[in-house]
């Protein structure tokens, strides 16, 4: 049930992010820009030190592309997975 759940929410965050990217060109070169850094990917779970270890590496990404705040939300949320990508979809409702 809840890898349901997880998948659905990497479901709805990809349909946002394509949703976005069939209105400009511009966002989907900027997911294929972060993506081609190689963005860490967090999957939750007591972690501090992991937490912090993956906030550092997308917050380096963001600084070399200039993102503005509504991309980063974007972004950062396309490289939850699992546990961390449920919670992510629950904080959003």
């Amino acid at each position: 049930m809840a890898a349901a759940m997880a998948q659905e929410a990497v479901s709805r965050t990809v349909d946002m992010v394509a949703q976005e990217a069939r209105r400009g060109g511009e966002d989907e070169l900027r997911l294929k820009r972060f993506l081609n850094n190689k963005p860490p990917i967090f999957k939750g779970g007591y972690d501090p030190d992991g937490a912090q270890s993956w906030i550092e590496g997308i917050e380096r990404i963001f600084g070399v592309m200039r993102c503005l705040d509504e991309h980063r939300v974007l972004l950062g949320g396309y490289v939850l997975h699992d546990e961390a990508n449920h919670w992510w979809g629950n904080a959003k409702q």
